[in-house]
């Protein structure tokens, strides 16, 4: 039941790279990681506060509405995450690079609750240029989990159909894209996702 819980939050692998990223923490009791679930969701949700949780290995997280207006809530559907990568920014995102939210859902039943925070590359929304602002193709998604099973609680990242985006009208970013994108799909992000989940798990200070 736990595998199919998490394949139906995590779109296919069909094309490209994946990388699936865990990290886990366990209870003395089921209570104690109730309470504590509680905790690791509304971090999961702040997405501003993301960069603090995992140091300085994660990238730099804001998060605007749907018009790409800086706003400091918990992240909704329709929302946008402006990302601040090490290294050059691209010219379609303004510097930056941008994913959407396009899916958040719960899901619960006996002994296990689960979130899940999908994201997926898209167009920087403060421009008419409709190219991708991110060094990944549209294709890619990034699913973001924290679940409970009993007294165990788990933290993950699953990258799916990772492609570099080297179909922009701009040649530079078509470069700069193809140089992260690699980097990225050869392992170099997993130490900043890796990061994250840890943040999520850990006491509060």
């Amino acid at each position: 039941m736990e595998k199919e819980l998490e394949n139906q939050s995590i779109p296919p692998q069909k094309i490209g790279e994946q990388m699936d990223v865990v990290e886990k923490r366990s209870f003395d009791n089921e209570l104690e990681a109730i309470d504590f679930f509680e905790l690791v969701k509304h971090r999961l949700l702040n997405v501003n506060r993301w960069s603090a949780l995992a140091g300085s290995a994660l990238s730099n997280f804001q998060l605007t509405n749907s018009y790409g207006n800086v706003v400091d809530r918990l992240v909704q559907e329709g929302d946008y995450l402006r990302i601040d990568i090490p290294g050059p920014g691209s010219s379609a995102g303004d510097g930056y690079d941008w994913v959407t939210v396009e899916k958040i859902e719960e899901n619960s039943e006996a002994g296990m609750e689960a979130l899940n925070l999908r994201v997926r590359p898209s167009a920087n929304p403060l421009s008419n240029n409709r190219d991708t602002a991110h060094f990944l193709t549209e294709q890619a998604t990034s699913t973001f989990q924290v679940k409970r099973i009993g007294k165990n609680i788990y933290a993950s990242e699953h990258g799916r159909n990772e492609l570099a985006n080297t179909y922009n009208l701009n040649t530079a970013d078509n470069i700069r894209n193809m140089l992260i994108g690699w980097a990225a799909m050869l392992g170099f992000s997993y130490p900043q996702w890796k990061a994250l989940v840890r943040g999520l798990l850990a006491d509060p200070v």
